[in-house]
């Protein structure tokens, strides 16, 4: 989409929206009503179902698999994928000879799911797995020589990495020296050199044509449990009365790790999900069941609960506490102890919020001093500073993204050396731009993926650095600047938002990038009540011609033009755009709407 909120006419605009409150037009996600009524009426949806089906390029013909995603239709043979059956057949025999094995890694959610799924895997044929998880401030991330020559000490002959490794040319060289053999397992974008290893197994390999590059490194691990499992039956291993795993059993960690990713939820990777929520509805993982009960979730859990309340907590480990905690919580089959980790996890994470506020408004300072009132990124955020806690800055910097619309760069500035994290906007690719940097030998080492990337540079050349991504960033962000306009997937009626049509709608999920949470358009509508919440958060409650009300909330804008111009526009007419959800707190469903945006109805045409 190439339209801006200056080129649409008012008859493309969604309830007339050319320039809402954030300065974007309302545009339809779906160009064809019409092909949206023939799913609906084929297939016996409401309308706006099928609009959104049609938004999302979804054909009439595969309409009930797209909406009952399985495994069985999804899931790809593992072989496909380079490197898959060198790193199965070493593997399985360090397996059947009672080698040490180890696996090492990141301490993300991603990693921390990856090292759990081998760990749950092997722990059911009974083959014992030591799990190293790099220390995010004393290590950093990625295999490291002294982790190496650890994990040798004691006796250890294959090493698995999960998350990482593609770029660890040199610590990979020296456990090679060690006489320690390396199975790489990772999803980061790759160079065309690879690291000393017996198998490199990452889809973003250059000369990969598997066209499964969308895979979280918990996906890949998957691929390679499930190739292990078959190469394992074939060569007898379960004759003699060991019990085969149950690999849909696993999946609820598989989901975890792919949403916290935020990889693209189609194809393999939304039956992963959409299977794996399921799974983590029986509670079957005690870690997870327990980090559900302390994060409250009493619901089933979707997306939203994996992504923001889960997934936060499993990171705060790597974050700002013990970086093997995560992992830890997810292979542990003893309630008492998931219960007593997950509680731990919980404290660390209410810490993390107090740091990330106070670097947060560090970073915000820093780029405003610099921008001045009103400032506009030159299409990159950028932002350091000395002490500035490590764990954090990932989190900042999406922060960041999201308050500027730009990628965002944030660094921990420490000991002589820069540690930097970044978040990028659909359509720019961070990681792409990061590796040309360590090319171009600006950096001392650095990489990712399209949305996401971490490097480390020296402090002196921070200044160099943002000149080099900022020219290669620009015009992939003015291009994405373009096609700002948001994307409405249907208009509906304050009295047609019913659980009801909200239960229709999910059947849709599971949503995240890829297949984004669908947002409707509701007005005119008038704004009966607003208050802020807590100390950065709007509620509000609208009312519509009809006499039905809706109530909304809108995250961390208490302080921003839309949340400033729900505070004081009681008693106005809007039009507003949010993702629809089911509120039971009064032990009464109801409808209840998210914000994304808002316009007055009388000015949505023009000013605000």
């Amino acid at each position: 989409m190439s339209q801006t909120s200056q080129s649409i006419d008012m008859a493309d605009a969604v309830l007339g929206v050319r320039q809402s409150i954030s300065g974007r037009a309302w545009i339809a996600r779906s160009a064809s009503k019409r092909m949206g009524a023939m799913i609906a009426e084929r297939h016996s949806l409401p309308l706006v179902v099928g609009e959104m089906l049609a938004g999302r390029g979804v054909d009439p013909d595969e309409v009930e698999s797209f909406l009952n995603p399985s495994l069985r239709d999804s899931l790809p043979d593992p072989s496909t994928i380079m490197d898959m059956d060198k790193a199965v057949a070493r593997l399985a025999r360090a397996i059947q000879a009672g080698e040490r094995i180890a696996v090492f890694g990141d301490y993300d959610v991603d990693g921390a799911t990856s090292s759990a799924l081998l760990h749950r895997y092997l722990a059911t044929i009974g083959v014992p797995l030591r799990i190293y998880i790099p220390d995010r401030m004393s290590e950093g991330y990625g295999p490291n020589a002294p982790a190496m020559e650890t994990l040798r000490r004691e006796g250890i002959d294959l090493v698995i990495t999960v998350d990482c490794g593609t770029l660890s040319y040199e610590p990979l060289a020296h456990a090679k020296r060690l006489g320690l053999e390396v199975i790489v397992v990772d999803h980061h974008k790759a160079e065309p050199t690879l690291p000393e290893a017996v198998a490199v197994v990452n889809p973003n390999r250059l000369d990969d044509d598997s066209g499964l590059g969308q895979l979280a490194a918990v996906g890949v691990t998957f691929m390679l449990v499930v190739a292990l499992n078959r190469a394992l039956r074939a060569g007898g291993y379960f004759a003699s009365g060991g019990r085969e795993p149950d690999l849909m059993a696993l999946l609820d960690i598989v989901a975890l790790g792919t949403v916290c990713d935020v990889v693209p939820l189609t194809g393999v990777n939304r039956a992963l999900v959409a299977q794996g929520l399921k799974v983590m509805a029986q509670r079957r993982t005690a870690g997870l069941a327990a980090l559900a009960d302390v994060g409250r979730v009493s619901e089933a859990p979707g997306t939203y609960h994996a992504g923001f309340i889960l997934g936060p907590r499993v990171n705060a480990g790597g974050r700002v506490g013990q970086s093997s905690l995560g992992a830890r919580l997810l292979t542990t089959d003893d309630p008492v102890e998931a219960r007593r980790i997950a509680e731990e996890l919980d404290r660390y994470n209410e810490e993390r919020r107090a740091i990330e506020a106070e670097v947060l408004e560090a970073a915000i300072d820093q780029v405003e001093g610099l921008l001045g009132a009103g400032g506009t990124p030159d299409g990159l955020v950028f932002a350091a500073g000395e002490g500035w806690h490590a764990g954090v800055i990932g989190i900042v910097a999406s922060r960041l993204k999201d308050r500027y619309g730009v990628p965002a760069l944030v660094f921990a500035v420490e000991a002589g050396e820069a540690k930097g994290s970044g978040r990028s906007i659909p359509g720019v690719d961070l990681g792409a731009a990061v590796i040309e940097a360590a090319q171009a030998g600006i950096i001392l080492k650095g990489g990712g993926h399209a949305m996401a990337a971490g490097l480390s540079v020296a402090p002196q050349r921070l200044d160099e650095l943002q000149g080099f991504l900022t020219g290669l960033l620009r015009p992939h962000v003015t291009a994405a600047e373009a096609a700002k306009a948001l994307k409405i997937d249907g208009v509906v009626a304050l009295s047609g938002a019913t659980p009801e049509l909200i239960e229709r709608i999910e059947a849709v999920g599971p949503f995240g990038t890829g297949n984004p949470a669908p947002r409707f358009a509701i007005g005119p509508v008038a704004l009966v009540k607003a208050d802020r919440v807590g100390e950065t958060h709007v509620r509000a409650i609208f009312k519509g011609r009809d006499g039905g009300s809706i109530k909304a909330m809108a995250f961390r804008v208490a302080d921003e033009p839309m949340g400033q111009l729900i505070l004081t526009g009681v008693g106005r007419q809007f039009h507003i755009a949010g993702k629809l959800k089911i509120d039971t707190w009064s032990g009464t469903a109801k409808a209840e709407i998210m914000l994304d945006d808002v316009a007055i109805a009388e000015a949505s045409g023009g000013a605000h």
